[in-house]
């Protein structure tokens, strides 16, 4: 039996309401759950970009990709590793001010994990962190005993090593008649 893993979908999709909701329903008929979600534009006017972090096997992965490009708004879908892509997070916590009258330990404790001071409030103070879900994680973990109030993170922002651009592919699948691309290459 194939072993479960987490694997990233890239969805390229023209800009249209309600897509989510097929996209999503795809997933719940398989019964994968969604680890993360995030939408963007993408460089070419009227496309969108949807991540989608999942967790399941390869060839779960890559049925979800083929029942995507089944619908008429999606332009292609793609299954990535972890090591086909860069990608990041971004995690935001709220923290009361009283835990900058210890010294500069708070200080010291941001600066030392790659996160930085984003608000300064009279009750309250704002730390972002950029990075993978552990880096994320382990900062929470050590602002949650200096008595941390919230806590979010984002949805992964992934893009491909590979070399091709968007643009290239929406041209290249305009010219072909079959509207089938290979997708070895994204």
């Amino acid at each position: 039996m194939e072993a479960e893993k987490q694997y990233t979908l890239s969805v390229l999709t023209e800009d249209r309401a309600g897509l989510l909701n097929h996209l999503t329903v795809i997933l719940n008929r398989r019964k994968i759950n969604i680890d993360s979600l995030n939408v963007s534009t993408t460089e070419v006017a009227g496309i969108s970009r949807f991540t989608i972090v999942i967790t399941t096997t390869r060839d779960s992965a890559d049925n979800c990709c083929k029942q995507f490009r089944k619908l008429i708004e999606v332009l292609g879908a793609f299954v990535y590793e972890e090591n086909e892509i860069y990608y990041q997070e971004i995690a935001l916590y709220k923290v009361p001010t009283t835990v900058f009258l210890n010294g500069n330990k708070i200080e010291t404790l941001v600066r030392n994990n790659g996160a930085r001071i984003l608000v300064i409030e009279e009750d309250h103070i704002i730390i972002e962190k950029t990075g993978h879900m552990a880096d994320t994680h382990d900062l929470y973990q050590k602002l949650e005993p200096l008595g941390l109030l919230e806590f979010v993170r984002s949805g992964r922002v992934a893009i491909s090593k590979s070399k091709r651009k968007t643009e290239a592919y929406i041209k290249e699948l305009e010219e072909t008649k079959s509207n089938l691309l290979s997708i070895k290459d994204y």
